[in-house]
């Protein structure tokens, strides 16, 4: 690269950061923000005020409860948020379910600019069971620094609290809707639990929580260990996790407004 073209660029380049949000959204209460992210996560969010998202209207509420923490950078009327588009939502980010691969790197046009940026979703952590890390992959190639900041991830809390083999595991998305399909796939997941020890961790959205439990409760074997986590860092937080012969023999499950993780094995 010629000299000319190395003086056209800034002298200092933004960081992509990785902000971890609540994982009450959408419940019907909501726990203090310092009982699930630690002061440094909030700090260093109420300094951003440019910001990559999952829906611009859940991170101005998120910004709203850190301000009330924090005083944030900007008024958030002036922070710049931009949402990822809806097609990343619906088919990720890599290029699954027949789509092409979403570049991300005119997202971030602001930290070459010499801004930080926050990327965050709607609970957890970005890019992990949620869009973002298509954002992540064009940082690293624009030369980015990206700095994951501390906060809930409920897969890995969920797995912690299940019992189940923390030392290989897979998490597997939501599984099919459709009650063939999504009987079939529930088994081929159990073979690979039962032969392999991987324990397999998959969500579903809340209003589909009781049907996809019955259809684990009845499609997997007697002695297959099922856990379902709920409500996890809340008052309500829930953990329930025994064989399936046992789950038979007693009612109840997450509540439908109440995100849940799912995960089998032996």
């Amino acid at each position: 690269m010629s000299s000319a073209a190395n003086t056209a660029l800034p002298s200092t380049r933004g960081t992509l950061y990785l902000v971890p949000a609540p994982l009450d959204f959408g419940c019907d209460s909501q726990a203090p923000l310092t009982d699930a992210l630690p002061d440094a996560t909030l700090r260093a969010a109420s300094g951003l005020t440019h910001w990559v998202c999952e829906n611009a209207k859940s991170t101005r509420a998120y910004l709203k409860r850190v301000d009330a923490l924090h005083p944030l950078a900007l008024p958030l009327q002036e922070q710049t948020i931009t949402e990822l588009p809806r097609e990343v939502h619906k088919k990720g980010d890599h290029g699954g379910k027949g789509s092409a691969v979403f570049d991300a790197r005119p997202l971030l046009a602001a930290a070459l600019a010499g801004h930080n940026i926050g990327l965050v979703s709607e609970a957890g952590m970005p890019a992990v069971a949620d869009p973002g890390s298509s954002v992540v992959r064009a940082a690293h190639d624009l030369g980015l620094a990206v700095v994951p900041l501390v906060g809930p991830v409920s897969l890995l809390l969920a797995l912690a609290a299940s019992g189940l083999n923390g030392q290989n595991f897979a998490f597997v998305g939501y599984l099919p809707q459709d009650g063939a399909e999504r009987t079939q796939r529930i088994k081929a997941l159990e073979t690979l639990a039962i032969q392999s020890g991987q324990t397999q961790l998959f969500i579903e959205t809340p209003y589909r929580n009781g049907a996809l439990l019955q259809a684990l409760v009845q499609t997997l074997q007697p002695n297959t260990r099922l856990a379902v986590s709920s409500g996890l860092t809340l008052q309500s937080a829930h953990t329930r996790s025994q064989p399936v012969k046992q789950w038979r023999q007693q009612s109840g499950g997450p509540d439908k407004n109440t995100p849940a993780v799912f995960a089998i094995g032996r």
